[in-house]
């Protein structure tokens, strides 16, 4: 699930933590540089599937978790759990010098122990990372996974059979912005029924592409109505600078935001037009409690 866009360098790169064996580099990686990003768009995320839920009567969705990495969000949205006890637990010395299958041990026996959300979920995993991929299959997030890069050709028989039952996509960080060729293929295999996708870019990191292929596939894109929310600490003041550069060209205003130290990012819906109603009425957290 990284949150860096393909062929430039609006962020920095963390890749060295996204295909380790197990979890640990990468919660204390984004715990260490404060991200809220989830913590805030799950809340949004959960709201967007009640009403999917009740537009289409359904009573056990299915979830894509595109660029899933070690599925943060679907633990967020299928577990009662916020993401600061996550971080909290990966702090734990205990993990320090645990074998990758001590780790895996641990993870599935916890999560088999924390109660669930309703509704009840299947979620496909979908990320290039296979490591982080088997780690979500091997501790009991992914009902299933799939480790393929769709920018680079089309998707499997077997995962596109799972993408033409899917009735939500998610996504955190920026990636389906801006990877329109995987987003094109993910919804060409999806069905006559589009599946509605949920995303939260990076301010600055939206991208008309990504727009043009949810319309060609029936989808409006609309910016859900909460504001701006923190996704993570800029790494230093030119990662900053480019933020902001980025952020105006796209027409916010970054005064007390990206200003103030931060990248900010919003909640994208696409969905047929009118499906589900007007999200003003959905219970949208508009000021969902910060992490400490």
């Amino acid at each position: 699930m990284p949150d860096k866009p393909q062929g430039d360098s609006f962020v920095t790169i963390f890749d060295d933590t996204y295909d380790r064996p197990d979890c640990r580099a990468y919660f204390r990686m984004m715990d260490a540089l404060g991200y809220r990003n989830q913590h805030h768009a799950v809340a949004a995320f959960r709201a967007g599937l009640a009403a999917l839920v009740e537009a289409r009567g359904l009573a056990k969705p299915r979830l894509l978790d595109f660029a899933s990495s070690y599925g943060v969000v679907t633990l967020l949205m299928r577990h009662e759990i916020t993401l600061a006890e996550v971080f909290a637990r990966y702090r734990a010395p205990a993990f320090d010098d645990a074998s990758p299958q001590e780790v895996i041990a641990r993870d599935r026996a916890w999560l088999a122990a924390l109660p669930r959300r309703a509704p009840s979920l299947h979620v496909t995993a979908l990320d290039v990372m296979p490591n982080a991929v088997a780690y979500g299959r091997a501790v009991g997030l992914f009902d299933a996974g799939h480790a393929e890069d769709l920018e680079a050709g089309a998707p499997s028989d077997e995962l596109a059979a799972a993408l033409g039952r899917v009735d939500m996509i998610v996504e955190c960080g920026s990636v389906a912005q801006l990877m329109p060729r995987a987003l094109d293929r993910v919804l060409a295999a999806c069905g006559a029924r589009k599946p509605w996708v949920m995303t939260s870019p990076i301010r600055g990191n939206e991208r008309a592409a990504a727009a043009e292929v949810l319309a060609r596939h029936g989808l409006v894109q609309e910016v859900l109505p909460i504001p701006p929310f923190i996704h993570r600490r800029f790494e230093g003041p030119e990662e900053q600078a480019r933020a902001i550069e980025n952020a105006r060209a796209a027409g916010h205003v970054t005064e007390g935001l990206e200003s103030a130290g931060h990248f900010h990012a919003q909640v994208l819906l696409a969905r047929p037009a009118g499906e589900g109603g007007d999200p003003r009425d959905w219970p949208l957290a508009l000021s969902v409690p910060p992490l400490p």
